[in-house]
């Protein structure tokens, strides 16, 4: 009987390994942007909802307000909210513009655009080097609400 190891040839020892090596190699090429744009995209994401629902819900709490000063309290409340349910934690007063269509602002039959825009820093990138470049995505969201036509003005 012959043993298992007669009919083999001798293979060179200095490719042993290497596939698992390349394989690695070429995970961690492809699997880092992968999942730095995973990061990327999903903190976007965030941010347009964020922005959609402070816009949507200013601009509602601002016109069902019984006055102008109440309203942009209100309004900057509901950006605070909406922001910080998203882990934003910008300014919710500076992240807001309110615009009338009308003077006075809450005039019967006038409309109020509530407009957000929060600016996205791309994830992981040092503080010094921000400084130097800008490197960040605005996202913004403008909602309008109609005054009700029949508002009794005080």
């Amino acid at each position: 009987m012959t043993s298992g190891w007669a009919g083999r040839r001798a293979r060179p020892a200095g490719d042993d390994g290497s596939s698992v090596v390349e394989f690695l190699g070429l995970s961690v090429v492809l699997i880092v942007p992968l999942v730095y744009l995973v990061l990327t995209l999903g903190r976007l994401e965030a941010a347009t909802f964020a922005v959609e629902g402070a816009a949507r819900e200013a601009a509602r709490t601002y016109v069902a307000a019984e006055g102008a000063d109440a309203g942009t309290q209100r309004a900057v409340a509901a950006v605070g909210i909406a922001l910080r349910d998203q882990g934003f934690d910008d300014d919710p007063a500076d992240a807001l513009t309110l615009t009338c269509s009308a003077e006075p602002c809450l005039a019967p039959g006038s409309d109020v655009a509530a407009r957000i825009e929060v600016r996205v820093p791309l994830p992981f990138v040092p503080s010094f080097v921000r400084a130097v470049v800008p490197l960040e995505v605005p996202v913004s969201a403008e909602r309008v609400a109609p005054v009700d036509t029949y508002r009794t003005t005080r």
